[in-house]
Parts: C-alpha cells; sequence; structure tokens
C-alpha cells in the first residue's frame, strides 16, 4: 500500500543539475515528471526545497553579512526555487499551489494549515517556500514542521545519495548502508541525516524519514509504493 500523504524535501543544489550555479530547467522537468507518476496514483504530495543553489544564509555570515539578513535571503532563494518548480509541474499538467512563510501576496499564498491541507485532499501538489519564515531554522527545520503541521505520512529527502550510509560514501568507498535505522541509532553514531533540530522534530512526533537519490528516474515511485531496497528508511 502506498503513502498517502507525503513531504518530499529536495536539496536546492539537486536543481543546479551539471551547473556550478541557478537551476537546470531539464533536472526540474524530470523531477515534474517524477511527481507527477505519484500523483496521478492519488498520493497527496507536498514539498519543501532548499535554495543552496542561489544563496546560503551561512556563507553570508562569513562573509561578515549579519546572519539574520542573510537567513531571509537564503528563504527569498527558496521561493525562487519553489517558483521555478511549480512552473515545471505545471507545464507537467499537474495543478500546484505556492505557499510561502513569508507573505508575497502576488506570487503566493500565505501558509494557512487548514487551506495546504484541502489543496491536498482535492489532489492538489503544494509546495512550501521561505522556510518557517524565521531566521536560524533550516529548510530541513520547515520540512519537519510542515509534515508534521499537514500530517503527512512521511517525509522523502531526495538527496544524490542512495540511503544513509556508515561514512561518506563518495569519500570512503568501504561505506555500507543501511536498510532501515532508529532514530537513536543515528543520534548514537552521529550519522549526518538532517539537521538536528529537524531530526529531532520528526523523532519527537514519530514521523518516519526515508532517504533516497532522487536524481534516479523511478525511485520516487518506488519510494511511495514501498518498494524494498530503495533508500533507508528512518524510524522509532
Amino acid at each position: 500500500m502506498a503513502f498517502k500523504r507525503i513531504l518530499l524535501k529536495l536539496s536546492g543544489e539537486a536543481l543546479m543539475g551539471d551547473k556550478q550555479f541557478g537551476i537546470d530547467n531539464d533536472r526540474l522537468a524530470l523531477y515534474a515528471k517524477d511527481i507527477k507518476t505519484i500523483v496521478d496514483q492519488g498520493v497527496q504530495v507536498a514539498i519543501v526545497i532548499g535554495g543552496g543553489n542561489i544563496f546560503r544564509g551561512i556563507q553570508a555570515e562569513e562573509g561578515g553579512m549579519e546572519r539574520t539578513q542573510g537567513d531571509y535571503m537564503g528563504m527569498l532563494a527558496t521561493v525562487i526555487n519553489s517558483m521555478a518548480l511549480q512552473s515545471a509541474l505545471e507545464a507537467a499538467d499537474v495543478d500546484t499551489r505556492l505557499q510561502t512563510a513569508i507573505e508575497m501576496k502576488e506570487i503566493a499564498e500565505p501558509f494557512i494549515k487548514r487551506r495546504a491541507v484541502r489543496h491536498l485532499e482535492k489532489g492538489r501538489v503544494v509546495i512550501f517556500g521561505a522556510g518557517t519564515g524565521n531566521p536560524y531554522f533550516t529548510t530541513d527545520t520547515a520540512a519537519s514542521l510542515r509534515a508534521i503541521e499537514v500530517e503527512a505520512d512521511v517525509i522523502l529527502k531526495g538527496t544524490r545519495v542512495d540511503g544513509i550510509y556508515t561514512a561518506d560514501p563518495e569519500k570512503d568507498s568501504t561505506a555500507t548502508k543501511f536498510e532501515t535505522i532508529s532514530f537513536d541509532e543515528v543520534y548514537q553514531k552521529g550519522l549526518n541525516v538532517m539537521d538536528m533540530t529537524a531530526f529531532t522534530l520528526c523523532n519527537e512526533n514519530k514521523l518516519p524519514i526515508i532517504v533516497f537519490d532522487m536524481n534516479k528516474t523511478g525511485n520516487l515511485n518506488k519510494v511511495v509504493n514501498k518498494e524494498t531496497n530503495v533508500g533507508t528508511l528512518v524510524e522509532g
């Protein structure tokens, strides 16, 4: 049985494709095609996307900019990515709504939980932009928070790695993949799944996380339909 309602967390960097910066339209189109596949099955889809391909608040702080200002700039970067993904989804004939934590009524709805849930119930994809609307919180935390608020069954964290490993598989060839792992084990082993605030929110609210490779076409459909050997499941 497929998940009924999911929150898909995408990194901004993933939208770059093979570019050094910005947005790769071909990558967007592939994501939209994969998302449409699961929407057509009746899965309710909410999405949170990062902004690291455009701007990172922490980088701004390192350059001498005040952290709060940098974080707000990062939130605006997530809105740009959200608008791009919305456009790609609509081009694929997927009904989509964008809600933002910072009000910008000309381009998006404000985040209202009941409205977001109603959109999901009507089969629309809902993209949540601008993070939590607060500095010092990452888009991982925004994803956890929104998933809990709209009562998603699971967070699907789409990355360029096909799960959680004992070490970074891009740097350590001996790293082995976990099929499943508990929240406590992640804490004990010091593994980097999400930022700690986001991860703790999921743990406290018994919200499972699946980390998988979003860049492999068809993986999203496999994860949603609970096929084994795709990604790593983190649960109680």
